[in-house]
């Protein structure tokens, strides 16, 4: 997409046929998408942690269920995605997260 500040035009193509068209104020004003940090587990949503199942320092295996994430009245286990360690432990059990807020940081 090429951008043109001064009309707040958008060129983009479909097909190999090129358009012009204008930006919404909605389009122009989100959050910019923001590639994963490897290793950060985050919240995908809004929530209560429930338990805790690691300790920082802690060494898991794949699979290994690291905390309870109630979202929207579902409990959601949160797993190792690989065998690693717990660097970081930012949640404990009772606390209120935010969505892609970061729960654990995994090495």
């Amino acid at each position: 997409m090429e951008q043109k500040k001064d009309l707040q035009l958008v060129d983009f193509a479909v097909t190999a046929r090129k358009y012009k068209t204008t930006l919404t104020k909605k389009f122009i004003n989100r959050k910019q998408w923001e590639k994963a940090v490897e290793g950060e587990i985050k919240a995908f949503l809004p929530g209560t942690i429930l338990n805790v199942f690691v300790k920082e320092g802690q060494t898991v295996k794949a699979g290994t269920v690291l905390l309870i994430h109630e979202a929207m009245k579902m409990q959601n286990k949160v797993i190792a995605p690989h065998d690693g360690k717990v660097v970081t432990l930012a949640v404990k059990a009772g606390d209120k997260v935010s969505k892609n807020e970061v729960l654990v940081v995994f090495e």
